[in-house]
């Protein structure tokens, strides 16, 4: 067996000779041998299996949420949960007759099923008395306990309705509870929805209190939180949005990994149609400052634009936009074609990434009176997120430039698996389909 036949137009890759007269470019330690065989198509097959573990949260750009919306008088609550349908198909069921669609009469069919699926894993307490939710006909029951008692209060269903968000329809269920005969001065709310389906799912709750707009993220991890009445501060507005953008940028697989593609030729350099590694770190430190300056500029410009209801676009073309720009920036690494100012290339895409970043704020809602502060938390957390992975990425990146692993494991095996996952993202929302 031939093992070497590949190579036989390329210098020795276990000599170190060179085959050509141009001895003293070709020995250059910035020259890098091309050399392939199964070892590429291997770290191809691994790479692409790595990314489809991981891709599960990448299929649509947006994470599933389910959004609680709650106001607080002096002596009721009045409440709104928004669901996604494709959450309760998988948690309950909702397409009887198995067509692939789900119509208002099969929706209406199984309302008593979700109230009892939804409400049976919410639970809304106010300072001292817990109020759990249950339900009867077209009632809810809250339970309280107390030292052995127990005291019900009636909770009125108002209607469900069907609502679009910007990632699918949504079942909407209003309610109110008549159950405080005090002023509530804090309520605490519990929130399991979905989570034993799917952990990456979160709740996101708005509780308004004269005119006072407080938000909850809830997770597996944070499932209860409680909320003081009267009290919420600027500051905590914007902590919480900040922590709403960095739980975005962590929780959106596709983000990522179009950061990272444009990211890996930071550490190379094209000549004369040849990769060549940097030879100094300050280089490939200004090559990744310029990419992701040029990308955060364009998103925060479209994410503004589009939070204050200036600019609106179909989520279905935005998120295949997305896949797009991932498809185009992976293949720009294996057949360059812009290789001097990448940064162009990050402007570009950002401006569409920014319009996905801004689905999210829709569904969420700004609050009144604290939109601006509201909005610089959520994008100050996106760049934070994003300043975490380019701190892990360019040190690493630097360290590796020159080895093996990097140049064809990474760079051109991990390209290709990015090319084809994106392929199957961007048939996946063009034609809202599931090929995985």
């Amino acid at each position: 067996m031939k093992r070497l036949s590949l190579c036989n137009d390329l210098p020795d890759c276990h000599t170190g000779e060179s085959r050509y007269p141009d001895l003293k470019q070709r020995k250059s330690k910035h020259w890098i041998p091309a050399c392939a065989g199964m070892t590429a198509f291997w770290s191809l097959f691994i790479t692409f299996l790595f990314l489809l573990c991981f891709a599960r949260s990448g299929f649509a750009h947006k994470p599933s949420d389910s959004y609680l919306n709650i106001t607080v008088e002096d002596q009721k609550i009045e409440g709104q949960i928004d669901i996604a349908l494709r959450d309760l198909e998988v948690a309950i069921g909702l397409d009887t007759n198995q067509d692939g669609a789900i119509t208002w009469g099969e929706l209406r069919s199984r309302h008593a099923a979700i109230s009892a699926y939804v409400l049976s894993r919410l639970e809304i307490k106010e300072e001292i008395r817990p109020v759990r939710l249950s339900a009867l006909s077209s009632y809810f029951v809250p339970l309280w306990a107390k030292e052995g008692k127990e005291v019900v209060f009636p909770i009125r269903i108002i209607d469900q309705q069907v609502d679009n968000h910007t990632d699918g329809a949504y079942t909407v269920i209003h309610f109110e509870i008549d159950c405080c005969t005090d002023p509530v001065s804090a309520v605490t709310i519990s929130y399991h929805l979905f989570f034993d389906l799917d952990p990456q799912h979160r709740g996101i709750s708005r509780v308004t209190y004269r005119g006072q707009t407080q938000t909850a993220l809830f997770g597996p991890d944070n499932f209860s939180q409680r909320l003081a009445l009267g009290v919420h501060t600027p500051l905590q507005t914007f902590i919480s949005f900040a922590g709403e953008g960095i739980f975005h940028i962590f929780s959106g697989f596709d983000h990522i990994l179009f950061l990272l593609s444009l990211l890996l030729p930071a550490v190379l350099r094209r000549q004369d149609g040849q990769w060549l590694v940097v030879s100094s770190f300050r280089p490939a430190f200004w090559n990744i400052t310029k990419i992701v300056t040029a990308f955060t500029l364009a998103h925060s410009m479209t994410l503004t634009l589009a939070a204050i209801g200036l600019i609106r676009l179909p989520s279905r073309w935005v998120e295949s936009s997305i896949a797009v720009s991932i498809l185009i920036v992976a293949m720009n690494n294996i057949y360059p074609v812009v290789t001097a100012r990448l940064w162009g290339f990050a402007f570009a895409f950002g401006l569409i990434h920014g319009f996905g970043f801004a689905s999210v704020l829709s569904d969420l809602g700004l609050p009144p009176g604290a939109r601006g502060l509201a909005l610089v938390g959520f994008n100050l957390g996106v760049e934070a997120g994003q300043l975490v992975i380019v701190s892990l990425f360019l040190p690493l990146s630097f360290f590796l430039r020159h080895r093996f692993v990097y140049r064809q494991f990474v760079r051109v095996a991990g390209s290709i698996a990015v090319i084809l996952l994106a392929t199957i993202w961007l048939v996946e929302r063009m034609f809202e389909i599931k090929l995985i």
